[in-house]
């Protein structure tokens, strides 16, 4: 069995025909584009499937009735989302979902419009440009169901970046590296400053790897204040 087949089976996920030929795309794509720019380091088809495709696809692991469930999400925004990653591939398993993918740099962004053509996704934006803009702008803020994030920043100023995102009663997922309790420790404040509180912190292993990952789960309680996020940099620079 395939390292990606048998990967979703371990979370549950049940590859058609077509979506296993459209991550097959991907990665040929991915390693196409990557041959001219620097999209990613991991190009071997199993680290690929496992630290890339497996390793988005792990948010199923957080989703079920007590917090927020997949099946229902309805916009999602990935944020700082580099070659696609965990947008690109859960919208592949949850194809009704509308996905935004928003990246700081217009080449990326020229190459997830090639992948979402070649793919034949329908409802897939990109967006050029920063967190903090966006996160101000009246037609993004606060207008999604669920924002993902992965390996962009320290979880305080994540957390500056993608709850402003989402709805009141809505949710923020960080995927982060196994060893994370003292940075989310750090990010309370932030998260409460922001609307936010920590749900859930979901320790798991990709499959088929001994690769530790952390998933942390943000609902949003209350409107962000308006003066969140501050403008471009500052976040980074002065953390909440």
């Amino acid at each position: 069995m395939d390292i990606l087949t048998e990967g979703c089976e371990k979370l549950g996920i049940h590859l058609t025909e077509k979506q296993e030929q459209q991550f097959k795309d991907y990665y040929d794509l991915l390693l196409e584009w990557n041959s001219r720019m620097n999209l990613t380091s991991i190009t071997e088809y199993k680290d690929v499937m496992r630290k890339h495709f497996l390793d988005s696809l792990c948010i199923v692991q957080v989703s079920g009735a007590e917090l927020m469930d997949l099946t229902g999400v309805e916009k999602m925004i990935d944020v700082g989302t580099g070659a696609g990653f965990p947008g690109i591939p859960l919208k592949i398993i949850y194809p009704h979902i509308e996905l935004v993918l928003l990246d700081s740099l217009q080449k990326r962004i020229r190459f997830l419009d090639a992948l979402a053509e070649k793919l034949g996704l329908q409802s897939v934006t990109t967006v050029h440009g920063r967190a903090e803009e966006i996160g101000r702008d009246k037609s993004f803020r606060e207008q999604f169901d669920l924002c993902v994030s992965r390996a962009v920043a320290h979880m305080a100023v994540l957390s500056e970046y993608c709850i402003p995102l989402v709805g009141v009663g809505k949710y923020f997922v960080a995927y982060k590296s196994g060893k994370v309790g003292e940075e989310l420790r750090e990010a309370e404040k932030a998260i409460g400053m922001l609307g936010g509180v920590m749900k859930e912190k979901k320790d798991f292993v990709i499959p088929g790897s001994d690769m530790e990952r952390s998933l942390i789960c943000v609902e949003k309680v209350r409107k962000t204040s308006g003066k969140y996020p501050r403008k471009s940099g500052v976040p980074g620079k002065m953390p909440l």
